[in-house]
């Protein structure tokens, strides 16, 4: 493993980024008291101030001077449908509207389709300062689907691009053996389970981690599994096959047991308070059986309880929510659940509280992709504070150090560190000087992978100053 520790550690840096703030995450990092970050071989070789990083200036380093811009760790989006966002962008489900509408018809109908998708989502990644996001859910469940972005054949795809050095972004990839958005049944997900090779090249670029399960639907289509009925007495069951309600939370708890001793990672969609109580029942039963931190996760948890979020806490349970959908959708979710229901869904804070690990994702391309839009959104959610300022540092590691845990990566990326990897993003104003609402406003002006840029805005290639 490279390392910017050691004997190397005063050796000459390959790029030098100075004359702005740094902001590290990681812990005791100072917060904005670093003016200046190095890289070295696709690593973090120092952070501090302009003197002590450029220390590290030789004949062949290239300095830069931010001239007061700020550097991120890269973003880290844990839940985009990267291969269908390619395929639709700029359109989005939501669109403007408040409810979600039919995905436009543009099918992927081969495998060159597919690959061009997949590589015009990471040049749009990349324009946003993502360095790695979630591809959550791909596999024999849609090999036969409407859109053709989630079979077999992409997860494939992935790994020929990772093997041609073509990815912009590092992937991680839960595979499906269900419908997406749709039923799955017990026989098989445990033969998918057993018949899926998670082998790649380098982990690091390409990693398969585990699979997707969807439980339920969502709150707004009276789809969400609840413990209770609808305004209008509905009651959903979960998407799982099953006779009954008995036989379909069994055989989501044997799915999750299964796939926690095979070794793999579960990301549960689960909305509702029921479904969210299978589940971490079955994680709970799964850790009994062989105590192994996973990091199994709920994908979305629109009405988790805060006796749920405790669980989920001390059972090393994280979360990816998306804040801008809770905007969007609070009326319907009152329409479907009654007045003032969604008062008390999405709550962020309580998450925060409980010590739940919580991802703020996009679910592009549900919505945009642009993570900015969604830390504005999860501030309004919250509500107002007195400091904005830890909030947003808070609201950033959910971009950043959380998915990195997600990720089981933490100990590499997600932090400027020295010794992390050089995944980073430059904005063009300090975020932590800013309030939320003003996030979305800022321009990403540079992007950089394993110490490659693989974005630069053009306004920053006329104006950022090498010296």
């Amino acid at each position: 493993m490279r390392t910017a520790d050691g004997d190397a550690r005063n050796a000459p840096a390959d790029l030098i980024l100075r004359g702005g703030v740094v902001h590290t995450l990681a812990p005791g990092g100072g917060g904005g008291t670093a003016t200046a970050v190095a890289l070295r071989d696709g690593l973090v070789a120092r952070v501090g101030d302009d003197r002590e990083v450029l220390a590290l200036a030789g004949a062949s380093t290239e300095v830069v001077d931010l001239a007061g811009r700020a550097v991120l760790p890269g973003i880290n989006d844990a839940h985009l449908h990267a291969t269908w966002l390619g395929a639709m962008w700029p359109d989005t489900l939501f669109g403007e509207h408040v409810v979600p509408g039919p995905a436009p018809e543009r099918p992927l109908l081969d495998d060159a389709q597919r690959r061009r998708a997949i590589l015009r989502a990471g040049e749009l990644a990349a324009s946003l300062g993502i360095t790695s996001y979630t591809e959550p859910g791909l596999g024999p469940g849609e090999d036969h689907g409407a859109t053709g972005a989630f079979g077999t054949s992409v997860a494939e795809l992935y790994r020929e691009l990772a093997a041609e050095r073509r990815l912009r972004a590092r992937i991680t990839v839960l595979w499906l053996f269900g419908e997406l958005d749709g039923p799955s049944d017990l026989e098989n997900f445990l033969a998918g389970l057993a018949a899926t090779d998670g082998a790649t090249s380098d982990p690091r670029w390409l990693r398969f981690a585990g699979v997707k399960i969807f439980a339920d639907g969502i709150p707004p289509m009276r789809s969400a599994y609840t413990h209770h009925c609808y305004a209008d007495g509905v009651r959903p069951a979960l998407l799982v096959a099953g006779a009954d309600d008995a036989e379909r939370e069994a055989n989501l708890a044997r799915m999750i047991v299964a796939a926690h001793r095979a070794g793999r990672q579960v990301g549960v969609h689960a909305t509702g308070d029921r479904s969210i109580d299978v589940t971490l029942d079955a994680i709970e039963q799964a850790r009994a059986e062989c105590d192994a931190d996973l990091g199994h996760y709920i994908i979305h948890g629109d009405l988790v309880t805060g006796t749920q979020l405790r669980r989920m806490a001390a059972l090393g349970v994280g979360l990816d929510t998306q804040p801008e959908i809770a905007l969007r959708t609070r009326s319907l979710v009152d329409d479907a659940l009654g007045p003032g229901s969604a008062a008390a869904a999405w709550p962020l804070q309580a998450a925060f509280d409980a010590g739940v690990s919580m991802c703020l994702t996009s679910d592009a391309p549900v919505l945009s992709p642009d993570w900015r839009r969604q830390i504005a959104a999860a501030d309004e959610w919250m509500g107002p504070t007195a400091d904005p300022r830890p909030r947003m540092e808070r609201l950033l590691r959910c971009y950043t150090v959380e998915p990195a845990r997600q990720d089981r990566a933490a100990s590499w990326k997600g932090t400027l560190a020295p010794g992390m990897a050089a995944d980073l993003c430059v904005l063009a104003a300090d975020p932590l000087a800013l309030a939320p609402v003003e996030l979305p406003d800022v321009d990403v002006e540079l992007t950089m992978v394993d110490g490659e840029i693989v974005y630069e805005r053009e306004a920053w290639v006329a104006t950022a100053e090498t010296v």
